[in-house]
């Protein structure tokens, strides 16, 4: 009867040991995947950023030269009427001469 009394204490010891064992793996486990999860949200945050910075980036780009192209066609607009202004100057001054001179 006391061996089969050992052997219980022994098996709950073991059993004890077992769960023990459980229970800190468990919380490794847990540990491990919070530390995994803050990771993967900093990674996301850090692309998240990279990735609206070449957005903006790209929009600047995108602006600059539609600037560019608009400046560069209003340049030639006021090109073309500064020489359609100026062939015209001479008939305008003779129109004005003409019409002051009837008065």
């Amino acid at each position: 009867m006391a061996e089969v009394l050992r052997k219980i204490k022994q098996t709950e010891r073991e059993a004890a040991r077992q769960l023990s064992a459980a229970k800190d793996d468990a919380n490794k486990i847990v540990s491990d995947a919070r530390k995994k999860s803050t990771e993967i949200v900093n990674k996301s945050a850090d692309d998240s950023v990279s990735n609206t910075q070449a957005t903006l980036d790209e929009a600047r780009s995108k602006a600059s030269k539609a600037a560019e192209k608009v400046i560069s066609e209003g340049s030639t607009a006021v090109d073309l009427i500064k020489t359609t202004a100026e062939k015209n100057q001479s008939k305008a001054v003779d129109h004005l001469l003409k019409t002051m001179s009837s008065l």
